[in-house]
C-alpha cells in the first residue's frame, strides 16, 4: 500500500503543545521549591492562561485538524472507538477527551491561582477581589490541585508510551515535525489557519494574559489621594 504522508499538526499547534509542556513543568518545579520562586510561579501561571486562550481561539480559526469541530466527539463516538470502530485522522475520540480535560484542569488551576495568597511569598493579582476566607479556600484548592496536574501529566505520558509500544503509533514525531503517515489514502493535509487567523488568536492570548496579570486592576484602580500640605 502506498504511504500517505500528510501535514497533520500546524506550527502554532505544535508550538502550543511544547510550550505548554515546558510551562507546566516549570510551574510544578517552582511550586515545589516555593520561596522566592513563587513570583515566577505566578508569572508562569498567567502565561499558561494566555497560552490556553490562544489555543481556544486557534481551535476556532486554526488549520483542519487543530479545530475543535474536527476532533471533539460525543459519547457514542468514544464508545465506538473503544470497540475499534473508529477510523480517522488527528486526535482520536478518547485522545480528544483527554486533551479537553487536561486543558480544562490547567485553566481552572491557573485561574484560581489569581486569587490565592500564601501569607509569605505570593499574592495573586486578583486576591483583593475576594474575602480572606474565600482566598484561603482557593489557595488550598490550588495547592492540592498541583497533584492533580502531576497525575494527569503522568497519565498523558503513559498514554503516549502505550500508543508507541503497544499500538505502534508514534504520537511524538508528528507533534515535532507536523507530518504523519496515515492509513487513509483519501486523507488530506491540513489547510487553513493562515496569518490572519494566527494574529487574531495571538492577540486574544496576549490580551487574556495581560488581564490575568492584573492589567484591569491597574486600569480600574482609583487614583491616589492628593497630598495636602500641612501649611
Amino acid at each position: 500500500m502506498r504511504e500517505n504522508r500528510i501535514l497533520l499538526w500546524d506550527l502554532p499547534t505544535r508550538a502550543f503543545h511544547w510550550l505548554l509542556f515546558v510551562l507546566v513543568v516549570a510551574a510544578i518545579l517552582t511550586a515545589l521549591q516555593g520561596g522566592n520562586l513563587m513570583r515566577w510561579h505566578g508569572l508562569i501561571g498567567q502565561t499558561i492562561i494566555g497560552l490556553i486562550a490562544f489555543r481556544l481561539a486557534w481551535g476556532l480559526f486554526g488549520s483542519t485538524y487543530a479545530r475543535f469541530r474536527n476532533f471533539v466527539r460525543g459519547p457514542s463516538t468514544i464508545l465506538g472507538y473503544l470497540r475499534g470502530q473508529w477510523q480517522g485522522v488527528g486526535h482520536n475520540p478518547l485522545g480528544a477527551l483527554s486533551v479537553l480535560v487536561l486543558i480544562g484542569v490547567l485553566l481552572f488551576q491557573a485561574v484560581i491561582g489569581l486569587f490565592t495568597y500564601d501569607d509569605i511569598a505570593f499574592r495573586g493579582p486578583f486576591n483583593a477581589l475576594v474575602s480572606r476566607e474565600t482566598s484561603a479556600v482557593l489557595t488550598s484548592l490550588h495547592r492540592d490541585g498541583l497533584w492533580w496536574i502531576v497525575g494527569l501529566a503522568g497519565l498523558h505520558v503513559l498514554a503516549v508510551l502505550y500508543y508507541a509500544i503497544v499500538r505502534r503509533d508514534d504520537l511524538v514525531r508528528p507533534m515535532v515535525t507536523g507530518y504523519k503517515v496515515v492509513a487513509d489514502p483519501q486523507a488530506k493535509s491540513a489547510t487553513g489557519g493562515g496569518k490572519w487567523a494566527f494574529l487574531i488568536a495571538a492577540f486574544f492570548g496576549v490580551v487574556v494574559a495581560w488581564m490575568a496579570a492584573g492589567g484591569p486592576m491597574t486600569v480600574l484602580a482609583p487614583p491616589p489621594a492628593p497630598v495636602i500640605a500641612p501649611w
